[in-house]
């Protein structure tokens, strides 16, 4: 028997779906329903009969299609873009083109990169606009009345190497290109463009410098999902121009700008940086670094970081203060996802019940929100740990479901897996797989203290101390200040006293209770250091405040929830006079 030969050819690709279905389906399932099927049958399959589309596979909200030439591909796709522009249907659709090898399946399918380029391109183009591979575009360029936009290179999920992609603005007398070049409408996540640092050494040559600061903070930025941000090609129309920042906003799409200047001088350089909201002209945070001139890279990296551990955490507390100010019935699932975290923030038993409740909202709005679905189990892992749980079987077998949910959707996100590493670490102990994870989470996103916050607790329950502390020190270096930062210095804690540093640990589980007075796995911490030391009355006055705090507190019930405690805290809880 002759092994069959896999059939391949070229073909032109188009993927589109509906901006929001999920969204729409929830607030009104009949009519959204019933308008997609009008699309399709009286838009959709007419235009793509006249262009001599293969309809290859359709899913509840969307299509991908054959052509036989990236030409007539871009007909189709401008044609129902405009259609819809000009018209009143409240749907909105996203394309995406691409040009590439294909698989022929048995069954007349497709399938590869050709296909998978389509379908990213489709996730990232712009609502109701057109984004197409540089293949496409080398293709149609100068052949139809368009114009494009040059994107730059994406890296799109679960493709290797970055694609150069570029937006389709169609001709002047076009409805799309009327909608396309009308302000974008802000996102629902945080968004930032970073403008290009002014050079105020008086040296054209430095200019390389100061465009190398701000390529780096971009591409740092970038690694945040839950940040949306401005490529570089779009920010850097801006440079040298007096800019209004309103204005840039309204231009970009976006709620926050940031801009700075480099100056390079006798071995040394400054950098000044500022953060304001576009929409309101706030300054939101400043700073300004002077550090020697030694080596450009490691500098620029050292700056990097520093203006993204100070502006991520600003950004995600103003849209959580926004959030909250937003009448409930205007809520959607990101300002739920939002509200949770701010409970979550909080760590008492009443605010993580109310993160689990604003979490599951917020899935049920929206069911491959992974990064709600990480939070709902981590806020279970974290009753059980602090103590909170009625039941802790329940809070178990649901805090490992929504971990194994968010995975499911979305296994790529850094925050997704060091949470789930932390979840299974305290739950299922699997050291090798957790702390597989909690690694891959920081190479993935190394600038985010919650990846490396969480990375420190898999090392705690893994019994590798040092390396927890080096974790919780690069958290802090992140951000320095983090609303759970009183976490990381427990930590912190915790891993001092397994390397008996009883000392030190007091220190950082003191700073730990400033940042959160009414935090008890400190006051537990402090309890059994000072009971370790032989200083009684301080460890009996913590055992007090552990019992003022929760006076249903056992040894033996601590013991149940938090298997992973060690047999040296355990024994100074002993020591400082908490019951069994």
């Amino acid at each position: 028997m002759t092994e069959q030969r896999v059939q391949r050819r070229l073909a032109a690709i188009l993927a589109t779906d509906v901006v929001g279905y999920s969204a729409l389906m929830q607030r009104a399932e009949e009519a959204t329903y019933a308008e997609f099927e009008r699309l399709k049958r009286e838009l959709i399959e007419p235009s793509l009969s006249r262009h001599e589309g293969r309809l290859i596979k359709t899913t509840g909200d969307g299509a991908l299609v054959e052509f036989a030439s990236p030409l007539a591909a871009m007909r189709c796709a401008v044609e129902i873009q405009d259609h819809l522009a000009s018209g009143n249907s409240p749907l909105t659709l996203r394309v995406g083109l691409n040009l590439g090898d294909v698989i022929v399946g048995q069954d007349g399918e497709l399938y590869g990169d050709g296909i998978n380029i389509a379908v990213r391109l489709e996730g990232v183009a712009d609502p109701g606009g057109v984004l197409i591979s540089e293949k496409v575009y080398s293709e149609v360029e100068g052949k139809l009345d368009v114009c494009f936009e040059d994107r730059g290179e994406q890296q799109l999920k679960n493709i290797s190497k970055p694609i150069r992609a570029y937006a389709v603005l169609a001709g002047p007398d076009s409805a799309l290109t009327e909608r396309l070049s009308a302000a974008p409408p802000l996102p629902d996540k945080p968004s930032i463009a970073v403008l290009p640092f002014e050079n105020m050494s008086g040296d054209p040559e430095q200019e390389y410098f100061a465009e190398g600061m701000v390529e780096e903070i971009i591409t740092a930025l970038s690694r945040f999902k839950s940040l949306f941000v401005i490529a570089r090609h779009s920010s850097f129309t801006f440079k040298g121009k007096a800019v209004d920042i309103k204005e840039v906003g309204r231009r970009l799409g976006v709620r926050y700008v940031l801009e700075g200047s480099v100056r390079k001088a006798s071995g040394k350089v400054r950098i000044a940086g500022q953060l304001i909201d576009a929409v309101t002209g706030a300054h939101l945070w400043a700073d300004r670094f002077e550090r020697d001139l030694t080596d450009v890279f490691a500098l620029q990296d050292e700056v990097t970081v520093a203006v993204v551990s100070a502006v991520q955490p600003k950004m995600l507390q103003t849209e959580i203060e926004m959030a909250t100010r937003r009448r409930p019935e205007n809520l959607t699932a990101y300002d739920l996802f939002l509200r949770s975290m701010q409970q979550y923030y909080l760590t008492t038993r009443e605010s993580l019940a109310e993160a689990i409740s604003l979490a599951h909202r917020a899935l049920e709005l929206e069911p491959r929100f992974g990064s709600a679905a990480a939070l709902a189990g981590d806020c279970h892992a974290s009753n059980v740990a602090l103590g909170y749980a009625s039941d802790p079987q329940f809070d178990c077998k649901e805090a490992i479901r929504l971990a194994h949910l968010a995975l499911r959707i979305d296994d790529g996100d850094p925050d997704t897996l060091s949470r789930v590493a932390v979840i299974s670490a305290s739950l299922v102990g699997d050291s090798e797989a957790e702390i597989e994870m909690a690694d891959r989470a920081v190479a993935l996103n190394p600038n985010s203290w919650r990846t490396w916050n969480n990375r420190g607790w898999v090392y705690v329950m893994a019994g590798l101390p040092e390396e927890a502390i080096q974790s919780f020190e690069r958290a802090i270096r992140m951000s320095p200040v983090d609303p759970l930062l009183h976490m990381t210095f427990l930590g912190i804690g915790h891993s001092l006293m397994g390397l008996r540093r009883f000392d030190e640990a007091i220190v950082v589980l003191k700073k730990a209770l400033r940042q959160n007075p009414k935090f008890m796995p400190a006051c537990r911490g402090l309890a059994s250091a000072f009971a370790h030391l032989g200083r009684d009355a301080e460890a009996h006055a913590a055992a007090a405040r552990v019992l003022e705090i929760d006076p249903a507190f056992t040894i033996s019930t601590h013991i149940a929830r938090v298997p992973k405690s060690s047999k040296l805290f355990i024994e100074g809880l002993r020591k400082a006079g908490l019951p069994e």
